[in-house]
């Protein structure tokens, strides 16, 4: 929202950003707040900070609900993360409106501003005392942080000691009930419960699934570990499957707040019962054929179920139909069945593209996963382009050239045992760089996620002009791993398809030959004053950029951090721009 005319010009250019966004011109700018802050999670204001101060500090009640608030100054020169910098998202909304006005953001959030993880900001839900040990992490206080198993978190400052200490592993030997409450079970953790979470000497993070008492002195992170099996008949009331559950937990020893879905047969896919307890619970309900679920071991199979649904179990096979361990069996009430398994964590593995060279070509969401590793992982010198950006604490396993397939390996290796990992590679990852390497090793057990990045080829293909209009292609001219042969033959086929071609490793010390040989390829199926472009170093220091054709280039300007753009029968210099039209139709 905005008051003044200039207020209002940026303001449109955040709503033209924003499809979303409502845009609000207001004569009464304290009346406009208050309805933004009823209506909406997100407030931009372009009004003087102390104005919006006085006007909303009536309305503040919880930093769990309460909106995020920017603010903005007239000239926008600065985005202030005013209200829910952290839970509410202020932080991270300040950046996106500086990034679009070319403001400052200016974040006060302590932990933000010296680049530690926010202990409420990992996506987990978290209870006790926070903003203490938050502060004696920020202190450089000790502190202990005890998990149940290795999860995926980002890096913590040195002073954060990490011990894992898993969980005794809990079957009740009670056999199933079906009286209308659940099975007695023994409390995940047991007596080992009050000493992790009771009262010992220093600050402490637990990340467990397990009830623990709380302190001063204590921040318990819930992970996403927990899957509740619902079973049940047609019609089933939601209170009575919620109230199991509840109990069934309860019982057991183990949060809520841990619940990563609701599971069942697809049979139950509709069931409003269902339903209306995952929507309770915030989670998903995962649903499955009932053949699949029929091929999960179960220990309480019935031939009852197995002839109503087409599997002997619904609760315990759904619990167990991703793996895990069976924590609390099969216990029914009237018409539902509840079943809980603890999923085992997985590791996450980011595929970052860094971009061509430059900061400003990094995309965000690059530096959002450099941020959210605890391990990175890549070459020497694309890493030292990027250690400003890693959080104290993050371990950098850096290799020189020619060691690609131990980078994937060593990245892969420290996914699979839990980590948050971060392999990284300019341009693209998946473009001549370490995506495919990685995901050749990589199994199911790890998360993989890719982000992109801009190519060296486009970069290149901007200083250029427009020479990728049409269709093109990517071609290396390395023989590292491809036999030339194989390469000579795709080169052909590209020349006489009147391709576009981009060439990637086109020339170095040891390869001298086979750009001219290239080139002589395209000539003999285009004319010879086809324009070439070539681009070294784009987007870094000694950048440069030489036009040339297929007749005049001299094969000694390129080397490996070149990028050769051939162009095709229709490619023309335009006012000393490389340009192929859409169509092929040339219009002068």
């Amino acid at each position: 929202m905005a008051a003044t005319a200039a207020g209002r010009g940026h303001a449109h250019r955040l709503a033209a950003a924003w499809p979303h966004a409502r845009l609000v011109e207001a004569e009464s700018v304290a009346d406009a707040l208050r309805a933004a802050w009823r209506e909406y999670d997100a407030v931009v204001a372009f009004v003087a900070t102390g104005a919006v101060v006085r006007i909303l500090a009536p309305l503040l009640a919880d930093k769990r609900t309460d909106p995020a608030v920017v603010v903005v100054d007239e000239a926008a020169r600065h985005a202030v993360a005013l209200l829910g910098g952290h839970a509410g998202g202020a932080n991270a909304l300040a950046a996106e409106v500086g990034a679009l006005l070319d403001a400052r953001p200016v974040v006060t959030t302590a932990t933000d501003a010296v680049g530690l993880p926010g202990l409420d900001t990992l996506g987990w839900p978290v209870e006790g005392a926070v903003a203490a040990v938050s502060r004696a992490i920020l202190d450089g206080e000790p502190v202990r942080l005890v998990a149940d198993a290795t999860w995926p978190l980002p890096a913590l400052p040195e002073h954060v000691r990490v011990e894992i200490a898993p969980p005794p592993s809990t079957i009740p030997d009670a056999t199933p009930t079906s009286t209308g409450g659940p099975a007695t079970s023994t409390p995940a953790g047991g007596a080992a419960t009050a000493g992790r979470g009771g009262s010992a000497e220093g600050w402490r993070i637990l990340v467990t699934d397990r009830v623990v008492p709380l302190d001063g002195r204590t921040v318990v992170l819930r992970p996403p570990s927990l899957v509740a099996g619902i079973g049940s008949s047609r019609g089933v009331p939601a209170a009575e499957v919620t109230g199991l559950l509840r109990r069934a937990l309860a019982d057991a020893g183990l949060s809520p707040a841990s619940l990563r879905c609701l599971a069942s047969v697809d049979l139950k896919a509709d069931e409003a019962g269902i339903r209306a307890t995952a929507d309770a619970y915030g989670v998903p309900l995962e649903t499955w054929p009932a053949a699949d679920l029929a091929a999960v071991d179960v220990p309480h199979p019935s031939e009852v179920v197995r002839a109503a649904v087409g599997t002997p179990s619904v609760a315990e096979a759904a619990a167990l139909r991703r793996g895990g361990a069976l924590l609390v069996p099969k216990t029914a009430s009237a018409m539902a069945t509840v079943a809980v398994a603890r999923r085992a964590p997985r590791g996450r593995l980011a595929l970052v593209g860094l971009g061509p060279g430059a900061a400003d070509l990094r995309t965000p969401r690059a530096v959002a996963e450099l941020r959210r590793a605890a391990v990175v992982v890549g070459l020497d010198q694309y890493l030292d382009q990027v250690r400003d950006l890693l959080r104290p604490g993050t371990r950098v396993l850096a290799s020189g050239l020619g060691a690609e397939e131990a980078r994937a390996r060593a990245a892969v290796a420290e996914a699979t045992a839990g980590h948050a990992v971060a392999l990284v590679g300019s341009g693209d990852a998946g473009v001549y760089a370490m995506a495919s390497p990685a995901l050749e090793y990589a199994d199911d057990r790890i998360d993989v996620v890719g982000v992109p990045g801009v190519t060296a080829g486009l970069a290149a293909s901007a200083l250029l002009g427009a020479p990728l209009g049409h269709d093109h292609v990517y071609l290396s001219l390395s023989d590292l791993h491809t036999p030339w042969e194989v390469i000579a033959c795709r080169i052909a086929a590209a020349a006489e398809g009147d391709l576009v071609a981009l060439l990637y490793n086109p020339r170095s010390r040891t390869r001298d030959w086979q750009l001219g040989a290239a080139l002589e390829t395209f000539a003999a199926h285009r004319p010879r004053d086809t324009p070439v472009g070539v681009v070294r170093n784009a987007s870094r220091p000694g950048e440069r950029v030489h036009l040339a054709t297929l007749a005049t280039l001299d094969p000694a300007l390129v080397d490996m951090y070149s990028v050769v753009v051939v162009g095709s029968s229709q490619t023309r210099v335009v006012a000393g721009r490389m340009v192929t039209p859409r169509g092929y139709r040339w219009r002068s």
